[in-house]
């Protein structure tokens, strides 16, 4: 079980470097490109520029989290993995990987402040949901971390349910949601949910989004426990 487990995670960490290392490519060059225009604001009045580092970091998890279905549930089994050992190194590989690039971005965002103080830049600022709560390097790492964990839980559930039960099945739970929410857009109750979430955001919070991010990866087992390597069509 120990070993099927460490193999597993590695190759998951080989699967996903070049995808990462692209990730970050572009999202450095952006920052550079965004650091550089905010050297040249300096002496420009109200001009300023802003960068989310975790905004994509958000958007990245949630797209491998989805397609991390179709890559690696075939090879897995294929390889003799059991459902179980799946599930434990994937829940593992999530939580390590949703850890690791929140404190790679707490990091760099620690170091581009200290370079912005040393060279006079006062015209970048990074967006960060700390903001609204306690802007701490462990904070972020904490906030980062539950909200990655939490994409990759529920986009790898509904890449779940569109593998085991094919488009129809995935769709129309999509569709369900996409319905409700379209609902509440037009009932109100949605946007006031957003609104009272936001006035009383606090840690509490993205404690609960990284229980609600755990409870979710469980459901996934209830699907992994008779998956075979045949797609649902």
């Amino acid at each position: 079980m120990g070993r099927q487990i460490k193999g597993l995670l590695y190759f998951f960490i080989a699967d996903v470097r070049y995808s990462l290392a692209i990730f970050w490519t572009i999202l450095m060059g952006i920052l550079v490109v965004t650091l550089t225009v905010a050297y040249f604001l300096n002496n420009v009045e109200n001009g300023f520029m802003t960068l989310s580092l975790t905004g994509p970091m958000y958007v990245y998890c949630a797209i491998l989290g989805f397609i991390t279905v179709k890559e690696s549930i075939p090879f897995s089994i294929k390889m003799g993995a059991t459902r179980k050992n799946f599930f434990i190194s994937l829940g593992l590989f999530f939580l390590g990987l949703s850890l690791v690039k929140a404190v790679a971005a707490s990091i760099i965002q620690i170091l581009v402040d200290l370079l912005n103080a040393k060279a006079g830049i006062d015209t970048f600022m990074f967006l960060h949901l700390t903001y609204f709560t306690d802007d701490t390097w462990y904070t972020r790492i904490f906030i980062d971390t539950s909200i990655m964990f939490l994409s990759f839980s529920a986009l790898f559930v509904i890449g779940l349910l569109f593998y085991k039960y094919g488009l129809a099945g995935g769709g129309s739970v999509v569709g369900v949601i996409v319905i409700l929410m379209l609902i509440g857009l037009a009932q109100g109750w949605l946007i006031d949910f957003f609104i009272d979430i936001f006035q009383s955001i606090d840690m509490m919070l993205f404690g609960k989004l990284l229980v609600l991010g755990i409870v979710i990866y469980s459901f996934s087992m209830t699907l992994l426990r008779r998956i075979t390597i045949v797609k649902a069509k």
